[in-house]
């Protein structure tokens, strides 16, 4: 498995569960495999039709990529970008179609398009999704459209291809969250509630579906090493302290896959940081606020250096 190298000596894991900051060697995280526990029967992906939302850019495209090695049937890359999808299709020997996943209307033809093509759908990535700083002053049209990409695209996708799959004998399907979904996201209000509000809809699916012969999985990586960070935020800097390439996440939903394992965790810190949440509610948050803090106080150094800077003249 491709394993990214860590990128800082300042431990995450120190500030999270012993509430503070401090300058130590890292170790290699990654050294282990992803956080799976269940070992059971292989689920077997060749043969598969694959349908990928956003899979046009960073994570999606990668897992495209990856996916294309185990021999499926078919692959489907549902993307707004409709250019980047085909140069992906073209690459792998896929299927680009044009999907806006805030769209129930675009999900359901895209779906519709790929039975007709394909005759079944077997593996569902349901993948896109968006972002916006700030807090509860984030205005409401920013909040919508995280409301939207990140948690109703899931219902969307679902609802149009679950029947199906029980109707057929069974079936995956993989809901992208994040760590801010088990965690929070310290510079987005909006993202962590509707991260949040993934991951409990991914856990519903999986109770009701489970039975019925649909495999659930939940991805929840921290930072990954797409063009998703913003290495002009403080908050994102420290995100990719502890990133992963996104061949890595691939190759762990691959793994999750094979294994029927419902939560993919590419960073295994976040397990820890996710069973202290539980265990030690009160620090936990007494520990993110301090990080909080922490962060904030960089912004503004940020901020103040910035505007100290002289402009060069024209």
């Amino acid at each position: 498995m491709q394993q990214a190298e860590p990128r800082s000596n300042w431990s995450f894991r120190a500030a999270i569960i012993r509430g503070r900051t401090v300058e130590r060697g890292w170790g290699s995280i990654h050294d282990a495999p992803c956080e799976f526990l269940f070992k059971g029967h292989l689920m077997e992906l060749g043969d598969r039709v694959v349908l990928v939302t956003g899979g046009a850019n960073g994570i999606g495209r990668t897992f495209c990529q990856r996916i294309s090695r185990e021999k499926p049937r078919g692959i489907v890359i549902a993307d707004r970008d409709l250019v980047a999808a085909q140069a992906v299709a073209q690459e792998i020997g896929a299927i680009a179609m044009e999907c806006d996943v805030a769209s129930e209307t675009d999900i359901q033809a895209v779906v519709e398009r790929t039975r007709t093509e394909f005759g079944r759908i077997d593996i569902v990535v349901s993948n896109a999704g968006v972002t916006a700083k700030g807090g509860f002053e984030t205005p409401d049209a920013d909040w919508q459209r995280l409301w939207n990409i990140n948690l109703m695209a899931h219902v969307y996708l679902s609802r149009a291809t679950i029947p199906g799959m029980v109707a057929q004998g069974g079936g995956a399907f993989v809901v992208t969250a994040s760590a801010a979904g088990l965690l929070t996201e310290i510079g987005s209000a909006a993202y962590s509630v509707t991260k949040h509000g993934a991951v409990a809809f991914a856990e519903w699916l999986s109770v009701h579906y489970r039975n019925q012969g649909i495999k659930v999985a939940c991805l929840c990586p921290a930072g990954v090493a797409t063009d998703f960070l913003d290495m002009e935020d403080p908050i994102h800097q420290f995100l990719h302290l502890s990133s992963v390439t996104p061949e890595y996440v691939a190759e762990c939903v691959i793994e999750a896959l094979h294994n029927e394992k419902f939560l993919v965790l590419p960073q295994p810190e976040v397990a820890e940081f996710f069973q202290f949440k539980t265990q030690h509610y009160d620090r936990w948050l007494q520990n993110f606020a301090h990080v909080h803090t922490r962060l904030q106080k960089r912004r503004e150094r940020a901020a103040t250096k910035a505007a100290t800077v002289p402009k060069q003249a024209d």
